[in-house]
């Protein structure tokens, strides 16, 4: 059955705040950009982090997050191009590859792959 929930979106970079009402069968981010407001965004597919948020309050639908881990998801965390309003929601942007970080920053650095020396072509 088709629901409408308010959802703000505060822009933590900016300090802008967005207000729309929005319908539990959509995702988030379209909803929005239907309405004419530029969030970030990059995938679409529930990969990458770009569109990731921090609920404040609120609570929403994300089966096909799958760049959010399960714990950042606990602690509140969300995409945007795959979360459905499943009651009235306020959550704030993150900044540029904060979650991306959380999530795989403590696995840089620690495996052995190494830099590879630049590809040297022999001519025939």
């Amino acid at each position: 059955m088709k629901k409408f929930f308010k959802v703000t979106i505060k822009n933590k970079e900016t300090g802008k705040e967005y207000q729309e009402k929005v319908s539990n069968e959509e995702y988030i981010l379209k909803e929005f950009e239907k309405k004419g407001y530029r969030l970030p965004f990059s995938c679409r597919n529930g990969c990458c982090t770009s569109c990731a948020v921090k609920i404040k309050s609120g609570k929403l639908s994300q089966p096909e997050a799958m760049g959010v881990s399960n714990a950042l998801k606990e602690e509140g965390y969300a995409l945007l191009c795959v979360a459905k309003a499943t009651e009235d929601l306020e959550v704030e942007t993150t900044y540029h590859d904060e979650v991306y970080e959380m999530q795989f920053g403590k696995y840089f650095g620690l495996g052995t792959t190494r830099v590879a020396p630049p590809w040297e072509f022999e001519e025939d």
